[in-house]
């Protein structure tokens, strides 16, 4: 399989095997106007599997998406077909309109305007909960 390199934009690697398709789906990618790959299952030696996906574009995206998902990603920063950055991404304390809250009886059901905020409560199992209605997370 050959995958073209990139002038300018990311490479999220190091994704667990299996979870690309659920970065690709919360990072909105469809939405974008350019190049995206998602390659499942590439041969690697430290996980033994991996997916990656190569975003074409100098865009931002939200690293605690990333870190919600699968924490331990590197994200490289391609500029000019070069490397210029890469970092390792943690798990996040909070997260904000990531996920919604699935209680029908929480107050962001009611209220349209108000943000889903969850809360990391236990880091080893990666349990986030509702700071509204502390409904854990699906």
């Amino acid at each position: 399989m050959n995958i073209d390199s990139i002038n300018n934009g990311l490479v999220i690697d190091h994704i667990t095997s299996g979870r690309g398709m659920r970065l690709f789906e919360l990072l909105k990618l469809d939405n974008l106007d350019c190049s995206v790959a998602i390659i499942k299952n590439v041969a690697s030696k430290k996980l033994g599997k991996k997916d990656i996906i190569k975003i074409d574009a100098d865009i931002d995206v939200n690293l605690d998406v990333i870190g919600y998902v699968d924490p331990g990603v590197t994200v490289n920063i391609i500029k000019g077909g070069v490397l210029v950055e890469k970092k390792t991404i943690a798990t996040p304390e909070t997260l904000k309109n990531v996920i919604k809250c699935k209680n029908p009886r929480c107050i962001t059901s009611v209220e349209q305007e108000l943000d889903h905020i969850f809360k990391l409560t236990d880091k080893e199992e990666n349990v986030y909960r509702c700071i509204y209605c502390e409904t854990k997370a699906q």
